[in-house]
């Protein structure tokens, strides 16, 4: 039985997140839909992250199997042709054949998210649910300056959603950095782990909001990170500024 891994992008404006629901449309959900519908297979599609309600995607990988070997180019013609008829915000932008003991998921070593923030008072219009709008100025050298104190392993229980189904908060922070990308001015956030607890990354750039505004320095995200407790968070920044760019495996 041939496993084929798929490289998806995404706009999650108006789906209730990757993970299939019984009354609300989710990316999952479309992906199988649409595979089902050339292949004459019913599958489960499953996806490197769940990416919650309003969050985007450039780079998510998902993998399924089929009974039938296919060639490549039909596989991410054919789910986009069907992606396509149904009106959905979703394209494959790859496909190749992984091993079987391959998992979308499971074998990931790292993941690799972006959050932007776009200073400007006047409403967005292109970048309308695609990135979070701020009306006063960011102190991004300062933002990345307490950026740091997250990097690492710790209990990260502050930042962690009530919600959170991780059997524990302790995770290692590869990378966090906030930089202004230079062809548009946003402020961008960019994290790096092997993995992240639910809703950890807006509640990252929440906080840090807070520190480009001057309301927080980088000794009261520390006291935040120490506190390990929910009520220390800053803002949960809104999902519409979140991407999920890429997969290490």
């Amino acid at each position: 039985m041939p496993r084929y891994r798929i490289t998806v992008e995404y706009d999650g404006s108006n789906y209730a997140g990757w993970q299939r629901q019984r009354a609300a449309p989710s990316i999952q959900q479309a992906l199988e839909t649409a595979i089902a519908a050339y292949s004459g297979e019913k599958i489960t599609v499953h996806g490197a992250g769940r990416t919650d309600a309003g969050v985007h995607a450039r780079g998510q990988v998902a993998h399924f199997d089929l009974q039938r070997e296919w060639d490549l180019k039909t596989v991410r013609d054919a789910t986009n042709a069907h992606l396509a008829m149904a009106r959905e915000r979703i394209a494959v932008l790859d496909a190749r054949f992984a091993a079987a003991d391959f998992h979308a998921r499971f074998s990931a070593r790292r993941r690799h998210y972006l959050y932007r923030f776009i200073i400007r008072r006047p409403p967005l219009i292109l970048d309308r649910q695609r990135a979070w709008r701020v009306n006063v100025p960011l102190d991004a050298a300062a933002m990345h300056a307490a950026a740091q104190v997250l990097v690492g392993r710790h209990d990260f229980t502050t930042f962690r959603s009530v919600h959170c189904q991780a059997k524990s908060p302790v995770k290692t922070l590869d990378r966090l950095d906030v930089r202004i990308n230079a062809a548009d001015g946003a402020v961008e956030l960019h994290a790096t782990a092997p993995s992240f607890l639910h809703n950890q990354i807006r509640s990252f750039a929440g906080t840090l909001k807070h520190v480009g505004e001057g309301k927080w320095s980088r000794e009261d995200v520390a006291a935040a990170l120490k506190a390990c407790d929910r009520t220390a968070c800053g803002t949960v920044a809104p999902p519409e500024g979140l991407y999920f760019m890429s997969v290490d495996y």
